[in-house]
C-alpha cells in the first residue's frame, strides 16, 4: 500500500483530475511536459501521436495512445515494479519520483544521451565524449602531417602545427555545439582538419610556400562564412549529384598521397624500400583485422589500432627517432601565427573553390547527421550555421598555421551506431582536444611516426571516401541525366589533371587553380552540366508508342 492508503498501482489518484483543469494551449502543454519529462513525448512521437488524450472520452491512466495504438506492452509500463505508470504525460509527471527510484538513473542516462539537451553529469558523459575524440583523432592530424611533410618543414615546426590542430578542432567542435549568433549548427557535430584541401595544399606549399597556404586559408574561411550566412539562397542550385561527384573526386585525388606515404613519403631517401613497404603492409593488415574482428562502436577505432601496431613495429625496426622528445616541455601554450601569411591570387582562388566544395559537403553532412541521430531533416538555420561555423573556425585555423576544418564523417557514423547526440556529452570531447593541445608530447608522438605507418592506415580511409561518393551517386539516382553529369565531370576532372600539359595554353592563374586540382575541375564541370542539361525526359529513348503518336 502507498501513502494515504492507496495502492502502488494508483499512487496519485488526484493527478488525472488535474489534467482536465490545465487551461494552457495545446502547444504550451506539450512544451511543459517535454521540458519536465521528455521521455513521454519522445515515446509517443515514435508512434506518430502527441500522447495527449481527450479526458472527456478516455481515461488518463489508460494504456491506449490515442490514434497511435500499438500492440505489445505500453512504453510507460515498468515490469520491474510490477505495475504501469499512468500513460497520460501529466499523470506520469506526478507519478515519477514516488516509486521508481531504483530504475530512474538508468532510464534518465539513456534518455539524456539521446537528447540534444538532456541533463547528464560531466563524468557520466565523459566516456562517450572520449569515444568521439578517439574516432577522429588520427584523421584530424593526418592531413597536417601530409602537408607539412610536402612543405619539408622541420620537426619542431610540424609539432607546433599538429599541436595547434588539436586546439582548433576542439574550438570548432565547441562552436558547432554552442553557436555564436548564427555561426554554428547546434547539432552534435565534431569538427577536424579536412582532407578536402590536402591535394591543393601540397601543390601550393611546393610552389608558393607555406605562407601562401596560410593566406589562402584565412581568406577562404571568410568566404565560407559568407556562404553559410547566405546558404538559404544558393543551396537549391546544388543538386545531390554535384555533391556526390565532389566527394568521389576528393577520394580519387588522395590516392596518390596515400600511396606516397605508403612508400615512405615523397622525397624520402629510402622511398619504396622493403622496410617501408613492410611497415605500410603491417599497418594496413592491422586495420583490416581490427575492423573484421571487433564489433559495434569499437570498429571506429580500427585506424588508431593500426597506427599503434605499426608504430610499435617501427620502433623495433629502428625507424622511429626520439630526438624530438629531448627537452620537451610538459605543458606548452599553442603558438598563434607561427607563419607569416602571404596573399597569392591563384592560391586564394583555388582555395575559394574548395571552400565552395566544402560548403556543399556540409549540406550532406548535416542531412546525414540529422537523419541518423535525430530522425529528421536539418533546418535551414542548422545548415547555414554549420557552414558558417566551418568558415569561421577555418579562418581561426589559418591564424594558427593549420588547414581548414569541417565536420567529420567518422563521428556521423559513430552517432549512427550509438545514437548519442547529447551536446554536453560531445562538448566534453571538444574540451579533451583543447586540453591535449597544451601537451606537446601528444603532437610529438604523432610527429615521430614513420610515413609508411600513416600510409598503411590512411590509404584505406581514402578508399572509403571514394565508396562514400559512389553511395551518394546511387542515392541521387542512376538516371541518364545524373549518369551523364557524373561520368563527364569525373572523367574530365581526374583525366585532365593527370596530364598537366593539356592546360599549357591557358593563363598562369588558371593553371595554378585547375592544372593539378581534380576536385575543382570536377566541381566546375558538374555544376555547369547540372545547370545547362535538360531534364530527364530528353535523355529517354522514345518507345514505339511515342513514335506512333508522332505519326
Amino acid at each position: 500500500m502507498g501513502p494515504y492508503g492507496t495502492s502502488h498501482a494508483d499512487k496519485t489518484p488526484w493527478a488525472p483530475l488535474l489534467a482536465p483543469r490545465v487551461e494552457w494551449s495545446h502547444q504550451h502543454y506539450l512544451n511543459f511536459i517535454r521540458k519536465r519529462d521528455p521521455l513521454s513525448t519522445d515515446q509517443n512521437s515514435r508512434h506518430g501521436t502527441t500522447g495527449i488524450q481527450d479526458s472527456t472520452t478516455t481515461s488518463p491512466t489508460s494504456q491506449s495512445h490515442g490514434s497511435g495504438d500499438v500492440s505489445g506492452p505500453s512504453p510507460s509500463a515498468n515490469p520491474a515494479n510490477g505495475h504501469a505508470s499512468p500513460a497520460n504525460p501529466l499523470a506520469r509527471l506526478f507519478h515519477k519520483g514516488r516509486g521508481d527510484a531504483e530504475n530512474e538513473p538508468a532510464m534518465s542516462t539513456q534518455q539524456a544521451l539521446r537528447s540534444l539537451n538532456g541533463r547528464i553529469s560531466f563524468w557520466r558523459g565523459l566516456p562517450f565524449g572520449l569515444q568521439h575524440v578517439l574516432a577522429m583523432f588520427v584523421a584530424n592530424l593526418a592531413p597536417i602531417f601530409l602537408v607539412t611533410s610536402a612543405a619539408h618543414l622541420s620537426s619542431e615546426q610540424s609539432a607546433i602545427i599538429i599541436q595547434n590542430g588539436l586546439l582548433v578542432a576542439g574550438l570548432g567542435t565547441c562552436l558547432q555545439l554552442y553557436p555564436i549568433w548564427r555561426v554554428g549548427s547546434r547539432l552534435p557535430m565534431v569538427t577536424g582538419i579536412s582532407f578536402t584541401y590536402v591535394a591543393a595544399a601540397t601543390a601550393i606549399v611546393g610552389k608558393q610556400g607555406y605562407g601562401a597556404l596560410v593566406g589562402a586559408i584565412i581568406v577562404g574561411g571568410l568566404i565560407e562564412l559568407a556562404l553559410g550566412l547566405t546558404a538559404t539562397f544558393w543551396k537549391k542550385y546544388v543538386p545531390p549529384i554535384v555533391s556526390a561527384v565532389v566527394v568521389t573526386s576528393i577520394g580519387f585525388s588522395l590516392l596518390s598521397t596515400g600511396a606516397s606515404s605508403f612508400g615512405g613519403g615523397s622525397g624520402a631517401k629510402d622511398f619504396g624500400s622493403w622496410q617501408n613497404l613492410t611497415l605500410g603492409l603491417i599497418s594496413l593488415v592491422a586495420c583490416l583485422a581490427f575492423q573484421l574482428l571487433m564489433k559495434g562502436t569499437a570498429k571506429q577505432l580500427s585506424v588508431l589500432f593500426g597506427l599503434v601496431v605499426g608504430y610499435v613495429v617501427a620502433i623495433f625496426m629502428g625507424k622511429v627517432s626520439f630526438a624530438g622528445f629531448a627537452g620537451l616541455q610538459v605543458v606548452s601554450v599553442p603558438h598563434l601565427m607561427p607563419f607569416k601569411p602571404t596573399f597569392d591570387a591563384g592560391s586564394i582562388i583555388s582555395f575559394a573553390l574548395l571552400y565552395v566544395v566544402s560548403s556543399v559537403e556540409v549540406l550532406g553532412d548535416t542531412a546525414a547527421l540529422s537523419k541518423v541521430g535525430l530522425d529528421r531533416l536539418p533546418t535551414d538555420r542548422e545548415t547555414s550555421g554549420a557552414i558558417a561555423g566551418d568558415g569561421l573556425i577555418s579562418t581561426v585555423s589559418g591564424l594558427f598555421g593549420c588547414l581548414p576544418l569541417t565536420s567529420f564523417a567518422q563521428n556521423i557514423g559513430l552517432v549512427a551506431v550509438t545514437k548519442v547526440v547529447n551536446r554536453k556529452v560531445i562538448l566534453s570531447g571538444g574540451f579533451i582536444l583543447i586540453l591535449a593541445s597544451f601537451v606537446p608530447a601528444v603532437a610529438q608522438v604523432f610527429n615521430s611516426m614513420p610515413q609508411a605507418v600513416l600510409g598503411g592506415c590512411t590509404i584505406m580511409m581514402f578508399g572509403n571516401i571514394i565508396l562514400s561518393g559512389f553511395q551518394m551517386i546511387a542515392e541521387a539516382g542512376f538516371t541518364q541525366r545524373n549518369t551523364t553529369i557524373a561520368a563527364l565531370s569525373l572523367t574530365i576532372g581526374i583525366g585532365f589533371t593527370e596530364v598537366g600539359g593539356i592546360f599549357s595554353q591557358f593563363p598562369q592563374l588558371f593553371q595554378s587553380i585547375f592544372a593539378t586540382n581534380c576536385i575543382a575541375v570536377s566541381f566546375v564541370v558538374a555544376i555547369i552540366l547540372a545547370a545547362v542539361l535538360p531534364d530527364e525526359s530528353h535523355f529517354l529513348v522514345n518507345t514505339g508508342q511515342d513514335d506512333a503518336k508522332k505519326q
